[in-house]
């Protein structure tokens, strides 16, 4: 992929970049956006500039260990030419090259075509081939000096590239990285992520989706030989509840643990604190409190009924959750997220608000003559009352007690009358967000009808 060019808007090969880059590049770009700084090793790079040579060399020495190592392990018997070099033909191509002879570093071959040739492996800045895949892991290994290797589970299943690497790493003299197998992130409902079976989500649709502490802590949370169902949906807000809940306990509880707690209790106690160190972007620092004041959940209430930014962050201090009248960072970031989210594909419908602004057919079926009386007393109420969730709240519930309503059913009938369904947010909440006007003028709507 290294000498292919990358392709234009149009699919064509272009005049700039080459395809691994092109497609490695909105990876790298996310690893960013969520703190992670690899360094990276251009494998294409390193074959030209001969760091596998001394690899490439000792695997045609040992070829028949090699190929007992490969055959024995995977269960697979390897075709009589093989060879472990697989070089380029006269097309450029590296399919259907067969290797006739070698004297290192010299390696003649002949291609599908039935073109012969030959390659000079000293002869630097030349991409002559590479070792097929299972040599070629333990080889980067070897020059790399790679102590630790994650990878997933199908590189780790029995036979697989990880056992044979293993071994034949030791024919390059060099002690093989401790292994740490991951399981895979699944689509909920769709299987695991797999470009090759179309079933996947980039990383930074997905990062334009999930603020980057919350995608952290999705993958925090599991131990690596569980698989991780990432779920852009209903359950996204359940999991930004999780973080916020654990994030609050945490910084509630304090960093000194209490001297009387039991194993397992403090073995939780160090979790819950790994979990919040390794969710925060920038290594070291500590999580912005101000997240657990404006939950996931209410402010994606909020992106649904104000359009204007500014509008939110003055809702958000007039009403107590935001000390300061404009956001952190984080705070901002995250409702960019949620904008997006909710303008997608992905957003639940059953998250989805749909104010009214007149009495539907369905809610109108749910009034009774009790529960009419009661609408009244809460308009004349809510028309005088304090605007805030905690009066608008109390109003709701001591209404329904006077007039002997059970409390749920109460906010299922106000659920009808503002939503056009049967749940949603916290109604003080939403009702709060509204105009008192239209607020009483819908209830009023309803009791004269």
């Amino acid at each position: 992929m290294g000498a292919i060019p990358a392709p234009d808007g149009a699919g064509k090969p272009s005049e700039g970049g080459n395809y691994g880059e092109h497609f490695l590049s909105p990876f790298v770009e996310a690893l960013k956006l969520i703190g992670v700084e690899p360094r990276l090793v251009d494998n294409y790079q390193s074959y030209l500039e001969g760091r596998f040579n001394p690899a490439i060399r000792t695997f045609i020495d040992k070829r028949e260990q090699a190929r007992e190592i490969i055959e024995r392990v995977s269960g697979r018997e390897l075709e009589d030419d093989w060879f472990p070099f697989n070089p380029v033909g006269s097309d450029g191509s590296m399919d259907g090259v067969v290797v006739v002879g070698h004297d290192w570093p010299v390696i003649h071959w002949r291609d599908s075509l039935g073109v012969e040739g030959s390659c000079d492996l000293s002869q630097t800045g030349v991409f002559h081939g590479k070792l097929p895949w299972r040599l070629d892991w333990p080889a980067k290994w070897a020059w790399l000096g790679v102590t630790c290797e994650p990878f997933g589970k199908d590189h780790g299943a029995a036979g697989g590239s990880y056992d044979t690497g293993s071994e034949l790493s030791a024919l390059l003299d060099y002690e093989a990285p401790l292994p740490l197998t991951y399981e895979w992130i699944q689509l909920k409902g769709m299987g695991a992520m797999s470009s090759s079976s179309g079933i996947t989500i980039g990383p930074l649709e997905a990062l334009r989706l999930v603020p980057p502490e919350i995608l952290r802590y999705l993958i925090a949370r599991n131990k690596t030989n569980r698989h991780i169902d990432f779920d852009t949906g209903d359950a996204l807000i359940e999991l930004a509840d999780e973080y916020e809940h654990l994030l609050g306990r945490v910084a509630q509880e304090g960093d000194v643990m209490a001297g009387d707690l039991k194993r397992r209790q403090k073995v939780a106690w160090e979790v819950d604190r790994a979990q919040i160190r390794l969710s925060q972007v920038k290594r070291g620092t500590q999580p912005e409190l101000e997240a657990t004041s404006v939950s996931f959940r209410h402010l994606a209430m909020l992106a649904q009924i104000r359009e204007r930014d500014d509008d939110i962050w003055g809702s958000l201090h007039s009403s107590g959750h935001l000390a300061a009248p404009q956001p952190s960072t984080t705070l901002a970031k995250r409702l960019s997220c949620i904008r997006v989210w909710i303008g997608s594909e992905h957003f639940p419908e059953g998250f989805r608000l749909r104010i009214q602004s007149q009495p539907s057919a369905a809610a109108l079926e749910n009034v009774t003559p009790q529960t009419r009386e009661y609408l009244s007393a809460l308009a004349a109420e809510l028309a005088h009352c304090e605007w805030s969730t905690d009066s608008i709240s109390n109003a709701i519930r001591k209404l329904a007690n006077e007039y002997e309503i059970v409390l749920r059913q109460a906010f299922i009938l106000l659920y009808w009358i503002f939503l056009d369904q049967h749940y949603g947010p916290k109604m003080a909440s939403l009702l709060f967000e509204l105009p008192r006007s239209e607020v009483v003028a819908l209830l009023g709507g309803v009791v004269t009808e």
